[in-house]
């Protein structure tokens, strides 16, 4: 096994899948983004326990996906977290062309990992099983299988599992850069030559008790309760704060020679990435980052795909329409040297879908792929306000959906903790 990184081995996109708000599969995303439509609803369950935030990002996802996917037995031990995880990662190496054995009897596929994001993890288990029963002094009707419903690492070992991969089988919590972190994992494994394919995403599970965290910061959207779709306002002069959403998204990332070995379709090919932080110094605190972080962390994910800063045709913006916007734009123009009515092409996934927290970065890079392979942006919705401060940026952001042909996307991720991820995608070429 060779694990002298390798920054030459080209890794690309082969596997896309998805659980997403207006979503409960990639197919379906894809028409979403097409249509600009919103998968934000209203929650009575929120609005019920007297939360200033009563939308979310509701994710299509039905219990019912898993029969025939996963053997009975097995079922009955799998957290929600784990269930969304499992229907996406089951989509995605499906789409690779990769075989499934439902029965679990398959030898264990040595060649490939897993690395999944959560920013928060199971917190229904500890809240709706562990903790009551710890409380009324009956934990003993827990159960045997609590522990790996409860533990964070439990998913990536549940799709494991049911995948047989035989790889590296890791956790990665990174905030709100969770999913893009596990991606960024993904390809220093592949590079290093410990792999050829990583099934790589992140997953988070809409909560009522997560919502009640961040409600309490107040840095959730609170003002279009009885307007759902109007809620997730990245960019916004009146935005006021993110709307909680759940989901999971993942990709198979995998060499290309592996890829061509098999006769892969390839989606997009994964340039680059870089990963970092601020170390909460000059500007950065745990809820806001360090601005030369972010400029870092996109200077690296450059310098490690080769790629000029002129060359950036797109970014697919991390912008989750609180006071962030601002320092991101702000790092973007910095990082790239250009002003911002010279900036890229810029839209925010989080206006259609709310903020997944550890899904994030995965379920919006699936969207810069998409569009991408298809040649098209999606709007972001309720930016026709924009702050005073993007209003020569306002070219750059589309309203509407549109056709765009482009060649090279970034996507930027920024998480609390002052932590930076950020991805480098290609369009697939043969060249190279």
């Amino acid at each position: 096994m060779n694990t002298t990184l390798n920054r030459y081995t080209r890794v690309v996109i082969t596997g896309m899948g998805i659980v997403a708000p207006a979503a409960r599969n990639v197919e379906e995303f894809l028409t979403s983004l097409r249509a600009g439509t919103s998968g934000i609803l209203y929650w009575p369950e929120a609005a019920a326990l007297g939360l200033s935030c009563q939308v979310a990002g509701t994710p299509k996802f039905e219990a019912a996906s898993l029969d025939g996917l996963v053997p009975p037995p097995r079922r009955r031990t799998l957290s929600l977290s784990m269930e969304y995880a499992i229907v996406a990662a089951l989509e995605c190496w499906r789409d690779a062309g990769l075989p499934y054995d439902p029965e679990m009897r398959s030898a264990p596929d040595w060649d490939t990992g897993t690395s999944v994001g959560l920013a928060v993890g199971p917190i229904d288990v500890l809240t709706e099983t562990v903790a009551p029963l710890v409380a009324q002094q009956q934990h003993r009707q827990m159960g045997s299988r609590i522990a790996e419903r409860s533990m964070t690492s439990g998913t990536a070992a549940a799709v494991s599992g049911i995948l047989g991969l035989g790889g590296p089988s890791t956790t990665i919590s990174s905030a709100c850069c969770s999913g893009t972190a596990a991606i960024h994992q993904g390809i220093q494994t592949l590079r290093q030559g410990r792999c050829q394919r990583m099934l790589v995403g992140g997953v988070e599970i809409q909560s009522l008790h997560i919502a009640a965290i961040f409600d309490s910061m107040r840095v959730l959207s609170r003002q279009f309760n009885d307007h759902p779709e109007r809620a997730s306002r990245p960019l916004s002069a009146t935005a006021g704060g993110f709307v909680p959403a759940g989901g999971a998204g993942f990709l198979l990332l995998e060499t290309i020679d592996s890829a061509r070995r098999r006769d892969a379709r390839i989606h997009a090919e994964l340039a680059g990435s870089f990963e970092n932080s601020g170390g909460q110094r000059a500007d950065g605190t745990m809820t806001q980052g360090n601005s030369q972080g972010g400029v870092r962390c996109i200077r690296g994910a450059l310098a490690d795909a080769g790629v000029q800063p002129g060359e950036i045709d797109y970014v697919n913006g991390h912008l989750t329409a609180t006071q962030g916007d601002l320092k991101e734009i702000q790092i973007l123009s910095e990082a790239l040297g250009r002003d911002l009515k010279d900036m890229p092409r810029l839209n925010a996934t989080k206006s259609l879908i709310g903020h997944t927290l550890g899904a994030a970065g995965a379920i919006e890079s699936i969207a810069t792929i998409l569009q991408l392979r298809d040649g098209f942006l999606h709007p972001s919705r309720n930016c026709e306000d924009l702050r005073q401060e993007f209003a020569e940026l306002a070219p750059q952001i589309p309203t509407e959906p549109i056709s765009f042909q482009f060649e090279t996307a970034l996507k930027t991720s920024l998480g609390f903790g002052d932590v930076n991820s950020c991805l480098l995608f290609h369009r697939y070429g043969e060249s190279g």
